[in-house]
């Protein structure tokens, strides 16, 4: 039973992940704390999906007057 909600959590993370690339594809970059604003997602599902996506190295996370600014990481042509 746990092993099905773990992966259930790990669909959702995925899930939450592809919406924090379309928004940061439209957007160009945000701050973390609207990026939280504007996914009507957990706070927790939010950071566990984006630490995904930079790890993997698909976001660039700088440090800005107490918050973070997030954009997509280019790749080169």
């Amino acid at each position: 039973m746990k092993k099905e909600r773990g992966g259930r959590l790990i669909t959702k993370i995925g899930i939450v992940a592809g919406e924090i690339w379309h928004l940061l594809d439209q957007q160009s970059q945000t701050t973390l704390s609207a990026l939280v604003n504007s996914i009507d997602q957990p706070r927790d599902t939010i950071l566990m999906s984006l630490g995904w996506l930079a790890r993997e190295g698909h976001v660039v996370l700088q440090e800005s007057e107490g918050d973070y600014v997030l954009s997509l990481r280019k790749v080169p042509s």
